[in-house]
């Protein structure tokens, strides 16, 4: 298998482009745009949305196999081109029980793994009475087509919840409700698993999120090596149980008493593992590429101590492309700095990323990492004006 067909052309399939053409393969992409960050590194593209199952009959036809980078696909619409004998990896089945953020969390309470407790919103007699139950804050979450942080919402109190009310009546969304989880930290394994059923996992990493975004990603987490056990236990079983072939990402909650919490599964390439690119002997996005075309799976050990990442993300709207800016976090010792490509910035938009390889796990001395690239990225964009 040579031909790898992507539905989705962001930078997810753009951090492909290098790894596969040291393993020698073609991408052939499914994106809307041409300006979209994949089309720069693809051998071939299908431009059409990623929901469109005709185009990705197309894309089939110059395809061996078919994978994703991201969530948005019709699942109904390519069930059709499934059964007529294209091959996507992960195959659909598993994406029917994990797009849908209700339907996940049903298949992960039923795998007897640990989840924040949670119900759909359906407006029925009791809804009151289970919002009581859980009490305030609580979470609602869009069903489907939520990422970075977008149709999700904490919920303070009965007033928060009314205004929200207004807000759902006007769309036609689907909504889950789960209880609120006062966690200490933020956690995230990828793991990947083979044709052969072989399974590797990446160390488990802190993330720092800010208004649901991912701000920073601290490599490896600050945990017990008990915790470590129980998260890569986690990750087996859920890939297992699956059968799937590909990376995921997990993310979790972790307690002040220590209690681990699934919060969400991402069935691809994620943001928490970009440091591998640059601090893992095998980066997620090769190891995505040698799992779908039947390769052994790669080391995962990581190649420095520690590290950490910090995404570039938009602050303004703006065409800009900040040259100057990224010659300077450039100048950070040990850095490697990413860039998207796009063309457009935006508030809260994922522009690039910059990981500082770290000689140990030193709380201060990463804190002041992140302190100096966000104070070289947040006020520094005057000089590129």
């Amino acid at each position: 298998m040579k031909r790898i067909g992507i539905i989705g052309g962001g930078q997810l399939a753009l951090m492909m482009g290098e790894p596969a053409k040291s393993l020698g393969l073609d991408l052939i992409v499914q994106t809307p745009a041409r300006t979209d960050p994949a089309v720069a590194i693809a051998q071939d593209v299908v431009l059409a949305s990623v929901e469109d199952a005709v185009a990705t009959g197309v894309l089939a036809t110059k395809s061996d196999l078919i994978t994703f980078e991201n969530e948005f696909v019709n699942l109904d619409a390519l069930s059709g081109l499934e059964k007529q004998g294209v091959c996507f990896r992960p195959h659909l089945g598993a994406l029917s029980r994990l797009l849908d953020k209700y339907h996940q969390r049903c298949y992960l309470r039923d795998l007897n793994l640990p989840v924040p407790q949670f119900f759909p919103w359906v407006n029925s007699p009791d809804l009151a009475s289970k919002i009581e139950y859980l009490g305030f804050p609580l979470v609602v979450k869009a069903r489907r087509h939520g990422y970075d942080g977008q149709g999700t919402f904490i919920i303070d109190n009965h007033a928060c919840f009314s205004n929200l009310v207004n807000q759902v009546d006007k769309k036609n969304v689907e909504f889950l409700i789960e209880e609120f989880v006062p966690f200490t930290k933020e956690l995230a394994i990828v793991a990947a698993r083979s044709v052969k059923g072989e399974i590797v996992t990446y160390p488990v990493v802190e993330t720092q999120q800010e208004k649901q975004v991912c701000r920073r990603v601290i490599v490896p987490a600050d945990i017990t090596p008990d915790q470590e056990d129980q998260i890569v236990a986690i990750a087996r079983k859920i890939l297992t149980s699956l059968g799937v072939v590909g990376v995921f990402g997990i993310e979790l909650f972790i307690t002040a008493g220590g209690r681990i919490l699934i919060n969400e599964i991402a069935p691809r390439t994620h943001n928490s593992g970009h440091f591998s690119l640059d601090a893992c002997k095998t980066s997620q996005f090769e190891q995505q590429l040698r799992a779908v075309v039947g390769m052994d799976l790669g080391d995962t050990s990581l190649t420095f101590p520690a590290a950490v990442m910090v995404n570039l993300l938009g602050y303004e709207e703006s065409h800009n492309e900040y040259f100057q800016i990224r010659e300077k976090l450039a100048t950070i010792p040990h850095s490697h700095v990413h860039w998207y490509g796009k063309r457009e910035s935006r508030p809260g938009r994922k522009l690039g990323h910059i990981t500082i390889l770290v000689k140990e796990l030193n709380r201060e001395l990463i804190e002041r990492i992140i302190y100096e690239v966000e104070s070289i990225w947040y006020t520094g964009g005057g000089a590129d004006r």
